[in-house]
């Protein structure tokens, strides 16, 4: 089935007699038990599905995890409680039984740069990083980190090309792939070995759910399992939920949030008062040979990032106090358009020489490209524009 279908029907539908629920119950116990104790022991020791204690499988995460790797091309996976939890067991579990070295991206999000700072090198990993756009060999490490699309700036590494060498180096790949959702692009089918989801994001889609996710490949299932039993980081029924539900309309909101970005994009490029747009499918982007080769034909996701002309944090303040529709919030992929600003929000935390290595200005803002009428999208950002 293609993909607009399996994130509809993926995960739902288990047989439960008498009658089977046409979409997967909110199951709320924490705990299992079977008549049979020797069929419990089996679920315990993981030889028979089943379900014991909700830190180590609930049904209505089960359901979801089935449904998110089939979107993905994924052996099994994981549903956390947020995309940073999602991110550091995915991290965990790339390198057990590897060296203790991460080489990251040094485009990423502000709070994977500040877990990678601040967890893992007090546990005594190592960490580099790198430009994953122009990286010519992957050194000895045990895992490479990168996003699909970096946030903010929107760069898009060769990711089949670093899968190839890390896994002549033996290491593990894990790919955040947030922004580019797998309507785009599924960085296992390119060699990934693990994808981490911020499921808060498009997946949902409605802003009213906090949950991540991580896609294994076989090789690394069983150790993220075994650490998620340990870990406990595991996303409520609830959530899950929420969750799966946002995910049955994702493919069709993700084309209306291409389509709308597409838009917002060229009318900034025309803008006086811009300076620079960032954005995938700009024929001059750095990377576009890499997007063309990658991306699903026509979509290039519904992130517009931008520079105003001689703006500083004040002046970029008092733009966004002067929007009337567009949410200036912190996150992205609802459904309503919303403008983040990076020096605030998302990359406070990032030491202002990697900010500046990483090219954050001060007059760059985040935008996340709602589905709303798209006349109504640059109507509100042509006030906010405006020079006052």
């Amino acid at each position: 089935m293609r993909i607009e279908t399996r994130a509809i029907h993926a995960g739902d539908r288990k047989k439960a007699p008498p009658a089977v629920p046409v979409t997967t119950p909110i199951y709320t116990a924490a705990s299992y038990f079977y008549d049979d104790m020797e069929q419990l022991d089996r679920v315990f020791a993981r030889t028979e599905q089943g379900f014991s204690y909700s830190r180590y499988d609930n049904p209505s995460n089960h359901a979801l995890e089935e449904l998110a790797a089939s979107l993905e091309s994924g052996h099994g996976a994981l549903a956390c409680a947020s995309g940073m939890a999602a991110i550091q067991i995915a991290l965990a579990t790339a390198l057990e039984g590897r060296p203790k070295r991460i080489l990251a991206s040094y485009a990423l999000y502000g709070a994977t740069i500040s877990v990678l700072h601040k967890v893992f090198e007090p546990l005594g990993v190592e960490v580099e990083f790198a430009d994953m756009c122009e990286l010519a060999a992957v050194p000895s490490c045990g895992c490479v980190l990168m996003e699909t699309m970096s946030n903010p700036l929107l760069r898009v590494p060769p990711i089949d090309r670093i899968a190839e060498m890390a896994r002549a180096a033996g290491a593990a790949v894990i790919v955040d792939n947030t922004f580019a959702t797998p309507l785009l692009v599924r960085p296992m089918e390119l060699g990934a070995n693990m994808v981490v989801e911020s499921a808060t994001k498009y997946l949902a889609g409605h802003g009213d759910v906090l949950a991540g996710l991580v896609v294994s490949d076989a090789a690394h299932y069983d150790t993220l399992r075994m650490l998620s039993r340990a870990y406990g980081p595991v996303l409520g029924p609830f959530e899950c939920y929420l969750t799966m539900r946002g995910i049955k309309t994702f493919p069709l909101r993700m084309e209306r949030h291409c389509e709308n970005a597409c838009r917002v994009a060229e009318w900034l490029k025309r803008h006086p008062r811009v300076e620079r747009v960032y954005y995938p499918g700009d024929p001059q982007h750095p990377d576009a040979a890499t997007i063309e080769r990658l991306f699903a034909p026509g979509l290039r996701g519904g992130m517009v990032s931008f520079e105003i002309k001689g703006a500083g944090r004040e002046e970029v303040f008092r733009m966004m106090e002067r929007l009337a529709m567009i949410v200036p919030a912190t996150s992205l992929g609802d459904v309503h358009t919303m403008m983040l600003y990076p020096m605030m929000s998302s990359h406070r935390e990032v030491p202002p020489a990697e900010r500046d290595r990483m090219g954050i200005r001060e007059n760059l803002v985040r935008l996340s490209v709602g589905i709303e009428a798209a006349e109504d999208i640059l109507a509100d950002l042509a006030t906010a524009l405006e020079n006052r």
